[in-house]
């Protein structure tokens, strides 16, 4: 049944492209997806697989029972997009200003979209249950998962299963790893109030952007002379924002940027040290501060024996020329929460396009979309396995 149902996913190939590059066209950010929460919702209404909507916040969740006995497994895919001008030349170019899919999550609804129809026709000899976890609001926390987890979309379901497509990761390379795969994800935001006044006279102010500078500095000696060399962090300031003229010392600066770790005591020891040096440095320069530190995504964690099973499904996927664990990424995702709530894996389904050398959330960033159909086969192929196992 498997080869047939490879086969049908491969004759809906075009239809998968011409939803991919529809969503592309008309991408919505996170939480404001209401529109592309429709598109979804209207599919499975057409297909007769019965759906909730507004699930969790804009989340869909679809569910097609099958007639033999089996496990509740679900696959997920997210379907927001970034706020990001689309820079590339292609005939599906964005039609919204300042925003685009630049992160591949049209390819991921795309994939799942047509697994489902597929998926429809085997419904009479399918073991088990197939959820469909449509998710909003991938991309900005808290994100979509953890209120989709709150809503019940998880209830009765055995296992959790979903993919990127990885525009850095060649075609018909499959990754993945049997324990943290992806980082968590938190972000900051330091204000330092010093005392502004004329530069003819910095001897009378109390200069915000050297005092930032040197908060800025120390930030990067946490991971570099602070943590064991053996544990894995980042600290990135990505906004460094102060004074109005030239000739004029500026008294507030403001500071944002994101940590990223593996484990939570490593995470604790980022925001120890940074409190550390924010008092430090205000102190000494006498000025004041205010240090915001909000936790983000946790650490994406495999389970050990559903990661076996996707990486038993790549053999079965002719296209998948390798298939392999690799070391975890700084990047983060929000599929964490469903691998903290039931067993489950997340991998990567190779999407680099030739030609296209721009990564993830670059205005020019986009996939290989003959991807796409290898990541449909993988999902249901684990799905197989896990029944099966």
């Amino acid at each position: 049944m498997l080869d047939a149902i490879h086969k049908a996913i491969d004759e809906k190939y075009s239809k998968m492209v011409e939803i991919r590059r529809y969503l592309h066209q008309y991408p919505e950010v996170s939480f404001k997806e209401y529109k592309t929460a429709q598109y979804i919702a209207d599919f499975y209404e057409e297909l007769g697989i019965p759906y909730k909507t507004k699930v969790g916040g804009n989340g869909v969740v679809a569910t097609l029972k099958g007639a033999k006995p089996g496990k509740t497994i679900a696959l997920r895919a997210d379907f927001d997009a970034l706020p990001i001008q689309d820079e590339k030349d292609v005939p599906y170019k964005s039609k919204v200003d300042g925003v685009t899919h630049a992160c591949g999550h049209d390819g991921h609804t795309a994939t799942l979209l047509t697994l489902a129809k597929v998926m429809k026709d085997y419904q009479e000899v399918l073991p088990g249950t197939i959820v469909f976890l449509h998710q909003h609001a991938e991309e900005y926390a808290p994100g979509g998962a953890k209120p989709m987890v709150e809503a019940g979309a998880l209830e009765g379901v055995d296992a959790v299963f979903g993919t990127h497509l990885w525009a850095t990761t060649p075609l018909g390379v499959m990754q993945t790893s049997k324990d943290v795969f992806m980082a968590g994800t938190d972000r900051f935001e330091i204000t330092i109030q010093g005392q502004g006044g004329h530069g003819a006279y910095p001897h009378e102010t109390k200069d915000a952007i050297v005092i930032g500078t040197q908060v800025v500095s120390q930030l990067q000696q946490i991971v570099a002379r602070r943590l064991d060399p053996l544990e894995t962090a980042v600290v990135t300031v990505g906004i460094f924002d102060a004074g109005d003229a030239f000739n004029i010392i500026a008294d507030k600066a403001r500071i944002q940027g994101t940590v990223r770790y593996l484990n939570t005591e490593v995470q604790e020891k980022v925001i120890e040290e940074m409190e550390k040096i924010v008092k430090g440095t205000c102190v000494t320069n006498d000025a004041s501060y205010n240090f915001n530190y909000e936790k983000g995504y946790p650490p994406l964690v495999n389970h050990e024996k559903e990661a076996q099973l996707v990486l038993d499904a790549a053999k079965n996927i002719p296209e998948i020329e390798t298939a392999e664990e690799v070391i975890p990424v700084m990047g983060g995702e929000d599929f964490a929460y469903y691998t903290m709530e039931k067993p489950g894996a997340y991998f990567f389904t190779g999407a680099n396009k030739d030609g296209n050398p721009y990564p993830h959330h670059h205005p020019k960033f986009d996939i290989d979309e003959r991807a796409l159909p290898i990541a449909a086969k993988t999902l249901i192929q684990a799905y197989f396995n896990y029944q099966n196992q």
